[in-house]
């Protein structure tokens, strides 16, 4: 156990490195993920069998493959996801702005995968919404946006946070393949590089890099818990 002690900036390297990728990817998908819920719920036709088509797509792909087209597809495509190095944004997470990709890369693949599910939690909140209301919204003459931005959305974010949050919680522990694509660095390549390279025994450092893991799910998930008891009161 003496590795948790010796090694413990290593560690503390690695967590703050995932909590940099699980924070960007988590801003990301509930943005993108929003985007497609819209898409989802809109009564153009094409326009939501775009948002259908994205979310039976990412949702019944594995997050491996998606890894897989992200790390090795984009470079095939001559891209190094430089999209992503937005000024001052790369000044706070300085792995944006380095010339290796592959925190980019992972971060996009999280992203896209992410969105799926954050799609799927904000319409579940939607549909939770009486119909009456957004019909009571349309015979006032509001348009779809207005609809969603004054009547739908407001009521919907009480029924979604909490499956909002299992979807970050599970984001952050799917975070730890990206040490497997490249992302040096973070918890997982972190526990790869103290056995691998360094020869330390495999249960200890497993035990740190859990312990990394649970420090950013466990209040996470105590907090909604918290919100959901408080919801179960209210009703």
């Amino acid at each position: 156990m003496n590795v948790l002690i010796d090694k413990f900036d290593v560690f503390a390297g690695g967590f703050w490195l995932t909590l940099q990728i699980c924070l960007l990817a988590a801003i990301g998908a509930l943005l993108l993920g929003a985007v497609v819920a819209v898409l989802r719920i809109s009564p153009v036709p094409p326009l939501r069998a775009v948002g259908t088509a994205y979310v039976n797509i990412f949702r019944n792909m594995p997050l491996t493959v998606v890894m897989f087209f992200a790390a090795f597809g984009l470079p095939a495509l001559g891209s190094n996801a430089d999209f992503l190095r937005l000024p001052g944004l790369d000044a706070v997470f300085n792995r944006l702005g380095t010339d290796l990709p592959y925190f980019r890369f992972a971060l996009i693949a999280l992203v896209l995968y992410t969105a799926a599910f954050v799609c799927e939690a904000l319409r579940s909140g939607v549909n939770a919404v009486p119909p009456g209301q957004a019909e009571a919204a349309r015979s006032l003459g509001l348009t779809f946006s207005q609809n969603l931005r004054h009547v739908v959305l407001p009521q919907s974010w009480k029924a979604s946070v909490v499956p909002l949050g299992s979807v970050i919680i599970a984001m952050i522990k799917n975070s730890a393949l990206a040490g497997f694509f490249g992302v040096v660095g973070d918890l997982a390549q972190t526990a790869d590089q103290l056995t691998s390279a360094e020869g330390f025994a495999f249960v200890p450092v497993a035990i740190g890099i859990s312990i990394g893991y649970l420090i950013m799910t466990v209040p996470l998930g105590a907090l909604l818990d918290r919100i959901e008891k408080r919801q179960a009161v209210a009703r």
